[in-house]
């Protein structure tokens, strides 16, 4: 899978642009706020419908336009165009100019794998944020885990706000709560199965790619469920102890939305133990793990963006992270030192330099 061409209409700091790219390798680069983010973030919109920083849509249109256009040629066994549309009352996709009515039917179609320096809030912040980390991931791997997801979480809604109108009322018992509970058990089931066998697929190749990086062996994700290990029927007795309290707090306090996820490193949680290098280097790990989890599950390479990828890492990290690049992976790297790039004596690549919004395609170098 790769991107052949993108063009952009008023999204970010870009009025009009038309780009293509190498097949391999592409450098993007230039001085901090010159645009080498927004350049990548679109393609990831293009993707994935939305962005990976912590913004609205209306902040990727331009100042002073009503919406933005992302197109991109994808390349994969076909040729297909895809084009998603923002405005400022929503967005609209399309693939090969025939609209596309849901999202979750689209979002699966480019599979893209992003590290950027927030990315560390997978391991420093909430389980929500690594709960919506590992939504993401499996949400490109299986569409019907999209849908799962959705109706799980209208379900817990629903449950939540009857939750509290039971406690308004003074009563403790109801058939449409047992309804809610067990539909909302048969999709958290689904969701948990999907999720820990997520995990183990990451297990088995973090390791090896964390020991590549660091020469620090025995990384791993440990899967935290009050499902885990447990049948339907004893789920079932799991929310019934906890109908009390969930009355009492008027929201359901036992399910996968209150899954969380540890990196362990040589048994210690990298959350309290781990220095920001360590985690920055299970971070990307984790993403190395994802590409082979797509090949082996979908048949074919995903692209990888890494945004930022060379601050705070010493030369020698630097050189085994460039070593794990496949030339079947096209991949995008933005950065402010070119010079790193001496280290790719022997990848094919080009390089495209950004200075104030401007975009020049310069050389490409290709393998020796």
């Amino acid at each position: 899978m790769r991107i052949d061409v993108l063009k952009l209409y008023n999204f970010r700091n870009y009025r009009q642009l038309t780009i293509s790219f190498h097949p391999q390798l592409n450098i993007i680069y230039g001085k901090n706020g010159s645009g080498k983010t927004n350049l990548v973030e679109a393609i990831y919109v293009l993707a994935l419908s939305r962005s990976f920083r912590l913004v609205g849509d209306k902040t990727l249109i331009m100042d002073d336009f009503s919406k933005c256009i992302i197109e991109g040629k994808i390349v994969d066994n076909y040729v297909n165009y895809y084009q998603i549309i923002l405005t400022k009352d929503g967005k609209k996709v399309s693939i090969d100019h025939n609209k596309v009515a849901k999202l979750s039917d689209y979002i699966s179609k480019i599979p893209i794998i992003l590290f950027h320096p927030d990315d560390l809030r997978f391991i420093k912040d909430t389980p929500s944020t690594r709960r919506k980390t590992i939504n993401i991931s499996i949400s490109e791997l299986d569409i019907n885990y999209l849908k799962y997801l959705n109706n799980y979480n209208k379900l817990l809604k629903q449950r939540n706000a009857y939750l509290k109108q039971m406690f308004i009322n003074g009563n403790s018992e109801s058939d449409y709560l047992d309804i809610l509970t067990d539909k909302l058990i048969k999709y958290g089931i689904l969701i948990n199965e999907k999720r820990a066998e997520f995990v183990n697929l990451i297990n088995s190749f973090i390791d090896d790619f964390y020991t590549k990086i660091s020469g620090i062996e025995k990384l791993e994700i440990n899967y935290i469920s009050s499902f885990n290990g447990l049948n339907k029927d004893q789920i079932v007795d799991l929310y019934k102890k906890s109908l009390a309290k969930d009355l009492n707090f008027g929201k359901t306090n036992i399910g996968v939305h209150m899954d969380d996820l540890k990196f362990l490193l040589q048994n210690k949680d990298l959350r309290d133990y781990g220095s920001e290098g360590q985690q920055k280097n299970a971070i990307i790990a984790y993403k190395f793990s994802e590409i082979e989890i797509f090949k082996k599950l979908k048949g074919c390479y995903p692209i990888l963006i890494l945004d930022d990828l060379f601050s705070e890492l010493d030369s020698d990290k630097i050189k085994n992270i460039l070593f794990l690049l496949k030339k079947d992976v096209q991949t995008f790297i933005t950065t402010t030192e070119v010079d790193k790039f001496k280290l790719l004596d022997k990848l094919a690549y080009k390089q495209i330099r950004i200075q104030d919004g401007e975009v020049v395609e310069e050389s490409e170098y290709e393998r020796r």
